[in-house]
């Protein structure tokens, strides 16, 4: 296969029967797996379905603690698949989502490496996501948002756990590159939802699944000739905010412990630490450029209006930012 640089079916058949006639792949047989997916360009449609599925067994599955992902099983993983922090293919794009999917639980840094391909693909205009569609770069479709949501969906495993400063950051990236496009219903709902989930979490609050606190309900009305944009976009946040904001209450002591536990449980199976995002961290990041994005006006207006008790730095911020927009 390697030297003819294809993959057959029958060749697949082989493959699923010798690496699976113990049920176990080993790091040989991965790595193998790997140099046949980078070097063999032309493959039956049944490769990409085998060789994820076939990888995720073994990262998941069969490397220990079984049913997740260490910090260094992540970074092997990183380093099979990208060059210069890139992935170069879809296959291995969505191999990476799969174990997310798959895993119990996985450090953050893969997580985040997960995001950035969609930053990259933002920013870029290029990259595997890009592949055969006509979108520029500065801008973001409805299958990438998807696609962010499915990642962060993926890393809280079932737990209720906040989003993280490294994946809120990456969401901040991609948010200051789009600034300038059309406003994007769909990424502006799962902006707002997951920098409200940050926020509401540096203020102390319980938080909701994250299925539940990003659940999509994107739907903008068409402004008519007497409202702006931005006035649509408000009445948009407004209304998906309200839907959940129900779901966040004041931690009790008792939830605080359970929520520090839980982190630490994820920190010592994964071996990565987990770095929240703090409220001045937060301030730092709105409006970073010099200006607010309309996502980020949308979500200070909202805040401004409704007036949820949140940090005393971010309430000082928000104030400050509002009056400024």
């Amino acid at each position: 296969m390697l030297k003819r640089q294809t993959i057959g079916l029958s060749d697949i058949l082989l493959l699923r029967r010798v690496f699976y006639d113990d049920g176990i792949i080993s790091v040989d047989e991965a790595e193998i797996l790997f140099a046949l997916n980078e070097a063999c360009h032309a493959y039956h449609p049944e490769w990409p379905e085998f060789f994820i599925e076939a990888i995720t067994d073994y990262i998941v599955y069969q490397e220990a603690p079984r049913g997740y992902i260490t910090a260094d099983n992540g970074h092997w993983l990183i380093d099979r698949v990208s060059t210069d922090g890139k992935i170069d293919t879809k296959t291995e794009l969505e191999l990476i989502v799969n174990v997310l999917d798959k895993a119990r639980w996985a450090p953050v840094s893969l997580v985040k490496f997960a995001l950035e391909q969609v930053k990259h693909a933002v920013i870029d205009g290029a990259g595997p996501l890009r592949d055969g569609k006509a979108l520029r770069a500065g801008t973001i479709s409805e299958g990438e948002v998807d696609l962010l949501r499915r990642m962060l969906y993926a890393f809280a495993g079932d737990g209720n756990v906040a989003v993280t400063r490294a994946e809120a950051d990456v969401l901040f990236d991609i948010d200051e590159a789009i600034s300038a496009s059309a406003p994007n219903p769909a990424w502006t709902d799962l902006f707002v939802k997951a920098i409200a989930n940050v926020m509401m979490a540096a203020s102390g609050y319980a938080v909701p699944s994250r299925e539940e606190a990003l659940r999509q309900e994107a739907t903008l009305e068409e402004p008519d000739e007497q409202t702006s944009v931005l006035a649509a976009l408000l009445s948009m946040v407004q209304s998906n905010l309200a839907s959940v904001q129900d779901a966040y209450h004041d931690q009790t002591a008792e939830e605080r412990a359970l929520a520090r536990l839980e982190h630490q449980r994820i920190e010592i199976i994964t071996h990565e630490e987990i770095t929240e995002a703090e409220a001045t961290w937060l301030v730092s990041r709105l409006g970073r450029d010099g200006r607010l994005s309309p996502s980020e006006k949308a979500l200070v207006s909202y805040l401004n209006q409704e007036s949820p008790r949140i940090h005393p730095v971010l309430t000082e911020a928000v104030c400050r930012l509002g009056a400024a927009a």
